[in-house]
């Protein structure tokens, strides 16, 4: 799926590109769908070239597993006090949660929330839906609810390794190293497509998205996609109705999780499919999509792979890569569950706690009542995130 996802978030062209002609990004307004932190007035590329460690010796064939010292994202603003009101609310309406739809069918069966998902829905989970829906608190219920019947719909906790694995034999997508504010980069490379167009390449990025975001270090939240056309193919080109699949997965069920997209080496023909899909990725997310810009200004050198524009002398070797992302996958996810089943098992609790952040504590909050299921799925269209 490396090309399908590449292609439909992506496009340009190898010669100089109009990106306000392309991408015509609204303006941001305080509050919007998939809004960051603000802007930090230091340098984060300065901070780190002022002494990083060299890059491995090669051939390098498994990803690092930390972020380089001085590569971490500037903490959040603490929540005002109306933030924090509508941040309860939402926590007091997932919390009283018992049964929820098993599919999105109408009158579909129901079961209890999973522990996974009482797991995911984290203090951090509930306010990027805030976030995505400028803070309206119906919506972001109503989403949240979306997502978690998503996701039981389409399996996401039952992609396994080896059921993925065939997708990814040639490193069409490689999780290698962190950019300059610690987020986990995932590399797609049209150039390697090895499967023809079918659902296993979306469970493909789905599964690998699950993984970037494990990989992530404590208070980083998003994740830097890193797609190289050099050497693609129109061939491998999804179509339309592939491309709007994936944009509403991620802007949907992954709302606030992409922080770059650092696009390179653009042919014609990627052009001409955004045109068609540019209509369906909301604004914010194409003021954070970035052409042809060397890549070291947004990755430190010696975390960057070669044929990327860094220093890392990287081999993919799937019989060594794939075991080995896995399993320092499964070792993080396995840490993560441990620290919630300690702290109480609670809805609401801190990605940081969860992930060992240094100093970091668990939640203490107990949330209040809430609304029944059936008051909160009134029916509100959801917004884009």
């Amino acid at each position: 799926m490396a090309t399908q996802v590449a292609d439909s978030v992506t496009a340009s062209s190898v010669e100089p590109i109009n990106e306000k002609a392309l991408l015509s990004p609204d303006t941001t307004k305080a509050g919007d769908a998939s809004s960051e932190r603000p802007a930090s007035s230091i340098d984060s590329k300065s901070v780190v070239e002022a002494s990083v460690p060299g890059a491995p010796v090669g051939p390098v064939k498994t990803p690092p597993t930390n972020p380089l010292p001085g590569c971490s994202p500037a903490p959040r603003a603490e929540l005002t006090a109306e933030e924090q009101t509508k941040y309860d609310e939402v926590l007091a309406t997932v919390t009283a949660w018992t049964e929820i739809p098993n599919t999105s069918a109408k009158n579909a069966p129901t079961a209890p929330l999973t522990e996974n998902e009482q797991l995911w829905l984290t203090r951090e989970c509930i306010l990027r839906y805030l976030r995505a829906t400028k803070w309206h608190v119906p919506q972001a219920s109503k989403r949240l609810l979306e997502t978690i019947v998503w996701r039981r719909e389409y399996g996401v906790e039952g992609f396994t390794a080896d059921y993925i694995a065939p997708e990814n034999g040639t490193g069409k997508q490689v999780i290698y190293g962190y950019d300059n504010e610690g987020r986990s980069c995932l590399y797609l490379n049209p150039n390697k497509q090895n499967t023809k167009q079918g659902e296993r390449q979306v469970q493909h990025l789905v599964y690998m998205l699950e993984r970037v975001i494990e990989l992530n270090p404590p208070g980083q939240e998003t994740l830097a996609l890193l797609i190289n056309f050099k050497e693609s193919s129109a061939s491998s080109n999804p179509s339309v109705a592939t491309g709007k699949q994936v944009l509403n997965i991620l802007q949907n069920h992954y709302p606030e999780r992409l922080g770059r997209a650092l696009i390179s080496h653009l042919p014609w023909y990627v052009t001409a499919f955004f045109k068609l899909i540019s209509p369906f990725i909301d604004p914010l997310t194409k003021t954070k999509m970035k052409f042809n810009e060397p890549l070291t200004d947004h990755v430190p050198a010696s975390q960057l792979i070669k044929n990327s524009g860094g220093e890392v002398d990287f081999t993919y070797d799937h019989d060594v890569y794939w075991p080995a992302l896995n399993s320092i996958c499964d070792q993080k996810r396995k840490e993560y569950k441990e620290r919630w089943v300690s702290a109480g098992k609670k809805i609401g609790e801190s990605e940081a706690y969860l992930k060992g952040g240094e100093g970091s504590a668990p939640v203490t909050a107990v949330a209040a009542p809430a609304p029944t299921l059936a008051e909160e799925v009134k029916a509100e269209e959801p917004v884009k995130a």
